[in-house]
C-alpha cells in the first residue's frame, strides 16, 4: 500500500503552525487512510487484517466527528463539506 502525505494533509487543515492533534487534522489524515484502504480492499477481498483495521479507523473518525459536532458544530459542518461526508 502507497504512503500517504500527512504533511500536506496537515497544512491544509491545520489551525496554527505547529498543529497536529486538533479534531479537524486527525478527521483529515484519517479520511484519506479511509479511501486508500477502501481502494486496497477492492482489489484484495480476502486481506481480512486491513478490513479489521478499515473499521477501527472509521470508528475513530466517527468518534472525532460526534465530538466536534457537540464542541463546535460550525467546524463539524466545514469539516462534512471538505472531506465530502454523509452523516
Amino acid at each position: 500500500m502507497s504512503q500517504i502525505d500527512k504533511k500536506t494533509i496537515r497544512n491544509e487543515f491545520e489551525r496554527h503552525e505547529r498543529d497536529t492533534g486538533s479534531s479537524e487534522v486527525q478527521i483529515a489524515v484519517l479520511t484519506s487512510e479511509i479511501l486508500m484502504l477502501t481502494e486496497h480492499l477492492k482489489l484484495n477481498k480476502k486481506d481480512h487484517s486491513s478490513r479489521y483495521g478499515l473499521i477501527r479507523k472509521v470508528n475513530t473518525r466517527r468518534k472525532l466527528l460526534d465530538y466536534l459536532k457537540r464542541t463546535n458544530n460550525d467546524l463539524y459542518q466545514k469539516a462534512l463539506i471538505d472531506h465530502k461526508l454523509r452523516r
